[in-house]
């Protein structure tokens, strides 16, 4: 049977962890936590504030443990729904690795692990967290489209190699080369540059080019905004689902304990009225 001492401060601090005002200052800590490290790049102001900064570092990683001691309280003593969601664990990992302590050779990991940090601004901003979901169920189906431009990709190395290796031997001297190349191209940076040194030997080559331009660049990355486009569709279908979903009966338990504890707070300003 649960400790009601327990189950009473777990309900108050998921009311804490859940609520609005929570999530925002967090997220105002992690901005200027961002800020600050922004700063610190600048010798001038790290010679001038450098105990400042790092007074402020301690006390941000205080916010921030204080902040998954409090998420760790809400769905306590049950600890492992906390690790099951992922991005819990991102945020406690940053947290393990913000303690490494910044002196000797561990100084620069340390300085990185801080900068990690900012990171935190993704598990804290929904939209952020739907973003990136999208992308991570993206990675099978785009896939595929790697494997179709990496065959697209190889076709054309190839064939440039052979083309144009003897007249523009700084393009095309090797298949790797030739691939770089073909990736500049994809990109679009100066692709007219290389085309044209081709079109003077071979006035013919504008096929070459200008087909690879359209297929690596508008059909194969358009196939990968369509992925990601169809994906992030599931992925707010499914936001959806889980918003409509019916409670558990944890979150059961804890809207009655709130209840419980705001009609006793009623109570009592009723007895101090009525004294």
């Amino acid at each position: 049977m649960n400790n009601p001492q327990v189950s009473q401060k777990g309900g108050r601090a998921a009311a804490i962890a859940e609520s609005n005002w929570f999530a925002n200052t967090i997220t105002v800590v992690i901005i200027l936590n961002a800020i600050v490290i922004g700063l610190d790049t600048s010798t001038e102001l790290q010679n001038r504030f450098g105990d400042w900064f790092e007074l402020s570092n301690q006390i941000f990683l205080g916010v921030f443990i204080v902040e998954a001691i409090i998420k760790l309280a809400a769905v306590a003593p049950n600890f492992d729904r906390y690790f099951r969601d992922g991005w819990n664990l991102f945020d406690f990992t940053i947290i393990v690795v913000s303690l490494i302590p910044a002196t000797g050779q561990l100084a620069t990991l340390a300085r990185l692990a801080r900068l990690l940090r900012v990171l935190r601004l993704i598990s804290t901003l929904p939209e952020l967290r739907l973003i990136v979901a999208t992308l991570v169920r993206s990675i099978p189906s785009m896939a595929h489209v790697l494997m179709l431009m990496s065959i697209i990709f190889y076709v054309y190395g190839v064939a440039g190699f052979h083309l144009f290796h003897t007249i523009d031997p700084e393009h095309w001297r090797t298949l790797g080369i030739s691939l770089l190349s073909l990736f500049r191209i994809v990109t679009l940076e100066d692709w007219t540059d290389i085309m044209y040194a081709a079109m003077a030997a071979k006035p013919w080559a504008w096929i070459y080019f200008v087909s690879f331009v359209v297929l690596g660049t508008f059909v194969v990355i358009n196939l990968f905004i369509a992925v990601v486009i169809n994906n992030l569709d599931e992925a707010k279908e499914e936001r959806l689902r889980d918003l409509t979903s019916p409670p558990s009966r944890d979150e059961i338990l804890r809207e009655l304990q709130n209840t419980q504890r705001a009609l006793q707070q009623v109570q009592a300003k009723l007895e101090r009225m009525g004294e």
